[in-house]
């Protein structure tokens, strides 16, 4: 039998390896570069309204601040816009080839891998925690492949109470089951040693091996049992994939402001994906949940050690899915974000001081990522996600520190504005040169980058998804609540995150507790609590602007009002039935509401259905047979390595 030479199919291959190289190069440096264009272009137009009257201590200290901030601006824009084209020409961001509607997976019974669904969990809503769990299993067996499924609920949980709970409301749930419970296993741990990263570990080491894929889900996580196939077909078509993240939409919000998330991420979440997974290729990020893993290879690549620094920056590893993709790739293995697997939902917390708690954790967890910039193994992809991801925080600082300089400045500027003869001797005066047209310009060019992939965002939901928004009127109408609604709150988020990011560099740690993520009325106590102090500083700071420099009060009116009124949109946004009129009006109407989803409407059912308290008391629930593995700790130091990178 004839066939092509062993040699020359070796150099096919290692010649279409080398075009993928390139290609990935390529998209790389692409977006680099107009990143860095377009923040040179920026930097250089402050620096030449800055030099205009010499530049002094303050203002090179101003320019600096402005520089990564605009950086980032400009990071985050052009993911934005190249997801714009991308998805307005329907084209595949990793194979650039027209998109089709996902395939539907014919997934078949006698298929020799497994998957493992895990949920962690640690003091949660019992009656929550095992409503979405048996969502996710009814909708497997939906498919009729729930016999290559198991599902694991990992309990933390200390507390108790739930802990009753949760073995009760387990053994309704196998009765409910009745077959379909031979898939499904409940385990404990006594200890919570290592938090969700010890959870997870103690899966790994005990039954991990005896699963090809393990899909992650968090407490309140829901996928559909298509979304499910579709993420293992995912992995079994590409053999170098250690990870698949989809992307996970928010819903069942009721809220003003979890409505007003949820709307955001379901308008603009797809298309900012769907840029990130253009230039990321396959060193995408991990975000924790909703995504599935090839065990082999978390199991020997992702045990995290205890970092060896001070405060905050050492410890537990909190943040832990950075460091897991990037152990991931240091290994070999691909990380890919798949924007167009849908079905993938969460919760989110529904109101402002939750979702600014949730944030405390988050700053904490991405900043102590800086401590790993300096490990050698660790691939610049992944060490720019650690970068980006403090940098999403620390802007926060940064821009607080350039507002107060630019007060600072503008009032020296205002006290000074009519001396022109600055020294004793000086035989001519020093003119005072104002330059509108560039400053306009920088303000015009900041707000662009701020605001249009949000019109990116809006144009890419009328030309194919404006029916599940409502119709085109109630997508913009919405369009329009939720940016003035943005632009409100950012002043207040500024200063949180600012507090956060100067808590972790003195050294205070946070600790690591289940999230809220009901609907709640804030009162009025807790809002004042947690916005008095700023409040009355953004009330000074506005009087001594006003008094010395009224005219960069003006500019600065957006920030301070934000500031001032903190405590009064924390407590209206919280709100329910402010949630609810605007739903009726169709304001932040949304597909999630708008589609017919047997997920969520099996979810919202079994809510109603399942009792508050289980009083039926249950055994403790047997455990599979175990297949011990170990998970070896990695290292990142790199005189000391612990992992061995995969054959090519």
């Amino acid at each position: 039998m004839f066939g092509i030479p062993k040699i020359h199919m070796n150099k096919q291959l290692e010649s279409i390896a080398a075009q993928r190289v390139r290609f990935k190069v390529w998209r790389k440096f692409s977006y680099a570069l107009l990143v860095i264009a377009t923040s040179c272009y920026g930097v250089w137009v402050m620096f030449d309204i800055l030099k205009s009257n010499s530049l002094t201590g303050l203002e090179i200290s101003l320019l600096l601040l402005f520089s990564i901030t605009f950086g980032w601006i400009a990071s985050a824009f052009w993911s934005g816009a190249i997801g714009f084209i991308l998805q307005l020409f329907q084209l595949d961001p990793m194979s650039l080839k027209r998109t089709k509607c996902f395939s539907k997976t014919e997934f078949h019974a006698d298929s020799a891998s497994k998957t493992a669904i895990v949920m962690p969990v640690y003091n949660e809503d019992t009656r929550r925690v095992i409503a979405g769990f048996e969502t996710c299993i009814r909708a497997l067996a939906d498919k009729t492949a729930l016999n290559q499924f198991d599902f694991y609920l990992l309990s933390d949980t200390q507390d108790p109470a739930l802990i009753s709970a949760e073995r009760n409301a387990w053994g309704a749930l196998a009765e409910r089951l009745g077959s379909l419970k031979q898939h499904i296993f409940y385990r404990r741990r006594t200890d919570n040693r290592g938090k969700k990263v010890g959870n997870l570990t103690d899966f790994c080491e005990r039954w991990g091996r005896k699963y090809e894929f393990m899909i992650v889900l968090d407490a309140d996580s829901i996928m559909t049992g298509q979304c499910m196939l579709d993420l293992v077909d995912a992995m079994q078509q590409n053999p170098d994939a250690g990870l698949v993240q989809t992307v996970p939409i928010p819903v069942r919000q009721s809220t003003f402001f979890g409505r007003f998330l949820q709307f955001a991420a379901q308008l603009y979440s797809p298309m900012l994906a769907t840029g990130l997974a253009f230039w990321q290729t396959d060193g995408a990020n991990y975000w924790g949940h909703n995504a599935i893993i090839r065990t082999k290879a978390f199991i020997q690549n992702c045990g995290l050690p205890e970092l060896k620094g001070r405060g905050a920056f050492g410890g537990e590893i909190l943040s832990h899915d950075f460091v897991e993709a990037a152990l991931l790739n240091r290994a070999g293995w691909q990380v890919i974000l798949r924007s167009d697997i849908q079905g993938s939902f969460e919760e989110v917390p529904a109101n402002i001081l939750d979702y600014a708690i949730r944030d405390r954790r988050w700053v904490q967890g991405n900043i102590q990522h800086l401590a790993l910039l300096p490990a050698r193994e660790i691939k610049l992809m992944n060490k720019l996600h650690f970068s980006l991801g403090a940098l999403a925080y620390i802007s926060s600082l940064i821009w607080l520190s350039m507002l107060m300089l630019s007060s600072v400045d503008a009032i020296t500027r205002s006290l000074s504005s009519n001396v022109f003869f600055e020294q004793a001797y000086q035989l001519f005066p020093t003119w005072k040169i104002a330059k509108p047209e560039l400053i306009y310009s920088l303000i015009y060019l900041t707000s662009a980058l701020l605001l249009l992939p949000k019109v990116m965002g809006v144009i890419i939901a009328i030309l194919y998804r404006r029916k599940q928004f409502g119709g085109a009127i109630k997508l913009v109408s919405g369009f329009v609540v939720e940016t003035l609604f943005a632009i409100l709150i950012a002043p207040m988020m500024m200063a949180f995150h600012a507090y956060f990011v100067l808590c972790v560099m003195v050294g205070h740690k946070v600790s690591w507790e289940a999230q809220s993520r009901e609907g709640r009325m804030v009162s009025w106590r807790d809002a004042l609590s947690h916005t008095v102090w700023t409040s009355l500083a953004a009330l000074i700071w506005g009087t001594a602007t006003y008094y010395y420099a009224p005219v960069f009060f003006y500019w600065l009116l957006p920030v301070l009002a934000g500031l001032v009124i903190a405590s009064v949109i924390i407590r209206y946004s919280s709100s329910v039935q402010l949630g609810l009129f605007f739903q009726r009006l169709g304001i932040f109407s949304c597909p999630s509401e708008n589609i017919d989803m047997d997920v969520l409407t099996r979810l919202d059912r079994l809510m109603q259905r399942l009792p508050a308290q289980f009083s039926y008391v249950y055994p403790e629930p047997e455990l599979p047979a175990e297949l011990k593995a170990k998970m070896p700790v990695q290292s990142f130091d790199s005189a000391k390595k612990v992992f061995k990178p995969r054959a090519a």
